[in-house]
Parts: C-alpha cells; sequence; structure tokens
C-alpha cells in the first residue's frame, strides 16, 4: 500500500472516493444532506485544498487502486480556546473491500504527523453518533469524545 499526499493528479480519484463517502455514510444517515455536492463542486474544492498549505489531502492505493482517502486541515486558533492548535480530520473513507487492512491506520497516522508538524495540539474529527463502526474506529485510534452535537426536527 501507498499513500499520496497533495497530487493534483489524485483529484479526480479523491473526488470518487468522497462521493462514495457521501453516499454510504451520509445517504443512509442525514437526509439533509446534498448527496450530489462531490459530482458538483468537488473538483474544484479538492484542488483548492490541493494547494492550501493549511490542509493535507491523502489518497492510499493498494494493488494500483485507490483504497481510500483522507482530508485533514489546520483550524484557525479560536479567542475561547487560545492554547488549543486544532487539527481536524475534516472527511475519510476506506473502500469496503480495504478495510481491516491497515489502510484507515496509515491514513490516520500520515494525519497526525503532519498534524504534529505543524504544531497542532489537539486533533479533531467528526462522525454520525449511527455510525458505529466509524466511531470504534476513530477510538482505537485514541480519538475521545469531547463535545457532543444534538440535533431535532424543528
Amino acid at each position: 500500500m501507498t499513500v499520496s499526499v497533495d497530487v493534483t493528479e489524485d483529484v479526480p480519484e479523491l473526488v470518487a472516493s468522497a462521493a462514495a463517502l457521501f453516499a454510504e455514510d451520509a445517504g443512509s444517515r442525514d437526509p439533509h444532506m446534498d448527496l450530489g455536492w462531490p459530482a458538483r463542486e468537488g473538483a474544484a474544492y479538492y484542488r483548492g485544498l490541493v494547494q492550501d498549505e493549511n490542509a493535507l489531502c491523502l489518497l492510499a492505493r493498494a494493488d494500483g487502486a485507490a483504497a481510500g482517502h483522507l482530508i485533514g486541515r489546520l483550524l484557525p486558533v479560536g479567542s475561547l480556546r487560545p492554547k488549543a492548535v486544532r487539527a481536524a480530520l475534516e472527511s475519510m473513507r476506506v473502500a469496503a473491500e480495504r478495510r481491516r487492512e491497515g489502510v484507515g491506520e496509515a491514513l490516520v497516522s500520515a494525519f497526525i504527523e503532519w498534524a504534529r508538524d505543524r504544531g497542532a495540539n489537539e486533533l479533531v474529527v467528526q462522525a454520525y453518533a449511527a455510525n458505529d463502526g466509524a466511531l470504534a474506529f476513530y477510538r482505537a485510534q485514541g480519538f475521545r469524545p469531547f463535545e457532543v452535537t444534538l440535533a431535532r426536527e424543528a
């Protein structure tokens, strides 16, 4: 397995992986999510991230095919928590046929190293409360609940 970093040529595969994430994760958990966003706006969004020094775009490959992606970014330091230098794991997916092969761990490990190299002292990730697999995976990577967002219909 290889992990490539910030490669413009990888943008179509990043978009495809993001579209698959939208479909399988948000598609079954969030009735308000715009599942067409990756096809409509993903290419421009990811091209911008590839060139952003405060963003990280990773694409994992195994046997020559895309096996997963991870998008991370440094967050601005806020005035309420000025000592928290945060990096957000914004998006991550491992192809279903590549799960349990270490792809996710390799992506998260690369993200942690990238964030630490940029001075981050706190890493954050969001996952749907109903996505037990993602929550278990992130806990296994050392993430712990910190904030909880509750939602209800208006």
